[in-house]
């Protein structure tokens, strides 16, 4: 039986799938940051588990994450995000992720890319941990708390320090499975192997 992060290990299908496969994977993948941007602000005060239920529901609301698209969205399109069950419907949420986007495709323009401009700030490799147990993991760290403030200086809200770390975690910035669980190994081999091909 495979040892998971505590928190995965509750048995509910689409965490253990989402553990599994996703959190933690290095994404550098611009529709793919973007995606979680908006789910991780999204989440603000809400369980994790409450958003991966309605990601699909997300992601048709949402153009399929598509920044250019959601960027456009004007007050129609607010209105009918209002009234969808499907998603959170919280005005200031919504509203966040249409100046997001905007935000969003100006860091574009001036680095190249979204991942680009992200990865920066870890040198373009994954921070590695050492937790062995979540109640070791922190809700937000310095450099959490250096992107956040950089973020809302060019104009993105929704992106405090806990919910910027979240994002890190969630995309691969930062490896914080336990060293017990594991996909802690997988990943760290899996970075080794990428780093030698690029060599």
């Amino acid at each position: 039986m495979k040892k998971r992060c505590i928190w995965a290990s509750e048995g509910d299908p689409l965490y253990e799938e989402y553990h599994d496969s996703e959190w933690g994977t290095p994404v550098h993948d611009d529709i793919k940051l973007f995606e979680f941007l908006i789910l991780e602000g999204a989440q603000a005060g809400l369980s994790w588990i409450t958003i991966l239920k309605k990601r699909e529901n997300y992601r048709l609301a949402f153009d399929g994450f598509n920044p250019v698209k959601v960027a456009k969205y004007g007050e129609k399109k607010r209105a009918e995000l209002m009234g969808n069950p499907g998603i959170v419907r919280n005005g200031r949420k919504i509203d966040s992720a249409i100046r997001n986007a905007r935000v969003f495709l100006d860091i574009q323009k001036e680095f190249g890319s979204f991942d680009a401009y992200i990865w920066g700030f870890v040198g373009g490799k994954p921070v590695v941990h050492k937790f062995s147990a979540m109640g070791e993991v922190p809700p937000k760290t310095e450099l959490s708390d250096i992107i956040s403030k950089d973020l809302k200086k060019r104009g993105m809200n929704f992106v405090g320090s806990t919910i910027l770390y979240a994002f890190m975690q969630a995309v691969g910035m930062v490896n914080d499975h336990t060293t017990d669980c594991f996909r802690y190994a997988e990943l760290i081999r899996a970075e080794l192997i990428r780093r030698e091909v690029q060599e």
